[in-house]
């Protein structure tokens, strides 16, 4: 008989030195299935080492004598939200996995820290329970398109009966990535995915579940999708210049580099890497997401100097919801806005459009 799923009910304050260390502690309290299926990627795992290794890329050569009383300005002003900070929540599914609370506690936490709170069409918790929870902060909803366009009206009419202001299309999930740890710990859902309407999620891998998304998507899903809703479309999962231009000529109005943090295709390029060919390409036309492998202040640093407008951070998060709770997730926040800061003062920004008008070296050492 299969072992029951028991996963965390923390609500406690976390003391975090740094955010590689929870990934450690939250393997202990998180059922074996579900921290693979969380931490683990495709194939050799290659990709996902990479993108946190891919920030030493481009290095930073430090101001001084700049004027610069602590704490610099770290606040962004984005779509008529004032915003803490750059760093937003990343759509990661089926947060339950990692803390009974699920998504309630994260978009709790993510609304006190006034910032983006990112809904995943397979999130284990209600839309309606988690728009309730985030209050008036923003709101945004990354759409996995299905291929029953009833389907995805219907997701698309609740999203926006519950305040989405974005829907976050992500093209670079058309099919399951092979992930071995799902295989070898036999990975079904404990829980359901109560968005879709397609699928309840529950007891099936993650393979089944995307058998009901769409495969072909192409440039007219994003004008179908702009025009059903009559909302802003980013684009998630660009990784190259050409795909930027695509998905800007078909109305895109946002682009969101991420390599889905090497949980799909290994092998391919670091998103740090793709992120500095894909803003030349889009040349503040429209707004740059970036997500994967960010771990550290100074990630998030070279993120916006490398074109990023918002950098989203996802796995991290889920490990402090596992320890703590909304408590948990809030101390993640904290923690690489706090390496923010260090970062500003020490580099001489006083504020994140310095950040973004920072030029970056590149690394000669080659490590």
């Amino acid at each position: 008989m299969a072992e029951p799923f028991v996963t965390s009910s923390a609500e406690q304050p976390l003391d975090v030195i740094n955010v590689f260390d929870l990934e450690e502690a939250a393997k202990q309290v998180i059922p074996q299935g579900a921290y693979g299926y969380i931490a683990s990627g495709a194939q050799d795992l290659y990709t996902i080492r990479e993108n946190i290794k891919a920030f030493n890329h481009k290095l930073v050569a430090p101001r001084v004598l700049q004027e610069i009383s602590f704490p610099a300005d770290m606040h962004v002003d984005f779509m008529g939200h004032r915003l803490t900070s750059p760093l937003i929540m990343a759509p990661v599914a089926a947060h339950k996995l990692a803390n009974t609370q699920g998504e309630v506690a994260t978009a709790r936490a993510v609304a006190k820290h006034k910032t983006v709170f990112t809904i995943s069409s397979f999130a284990s918790e209600t839309y309606e329970a988690q728009a309730a929870a985030r209050g008036d902060s923003p709101q945004w909803f990354q759409l996995y398109q299905s291929k029953d366009d009833g389907a995805t009206k219907q997701m698309l009419d609740t999203a926006k009966a519950n305040g989405a202001e974005v829907i976050v299309l992500t093209a670079d999930a058309t099919v399951g990535g092979y992930r071995e740890a799902d295989k070898r710990n036999h990975f079904t859902f404990p829980v359901g995915l109560p968005i879709v309407p397609y699928e309840d999620g529950k007891d099936q891998t993650m393979d089944s579940v995307y058998k009901s998304a769409k495969q072909a998507l192409a440039p007219k899903d994003i004008e179908f999708i702009k025009a059903y809703s009559g909302l802003p479309v980013y684009v998630k999962g660009v990784q190259t210049a050409a795909d930027a231009e695509v998905a800007i000529k078909a109305g895109a109005d946002g682009i969101w580099v991420s390599n889905h943090g090497g949980r799909q295709l290994d092998g391919g390029v670091a998103s740090f890497d793709a992120l500095q060919v894909v803003a030349q390409q889009v040349a503040h036309r429209v707004p740059i997401v970036f997500d994967s492998g960010v771990r550290r202040g100074m990630h998030v640093f070279k993120a916006l100097a490398s074109g990023a407008d918002l950098v989203a951070i996802g796995r991290p998060v889920i490990y402090g919801l596992a320890l703590g709770g909304s408590q948990g997730v809030e101390a993640v926040f904290r923690e690489l806005e706090n390496e923010l800061l260090i970062a500003m003062q020490l580099t001489g920004t006083h504020n994140v459009e310095e950040i973004k008008r920072t030029h970056l070296i590149d690394n000669v050492y080659g490590n």
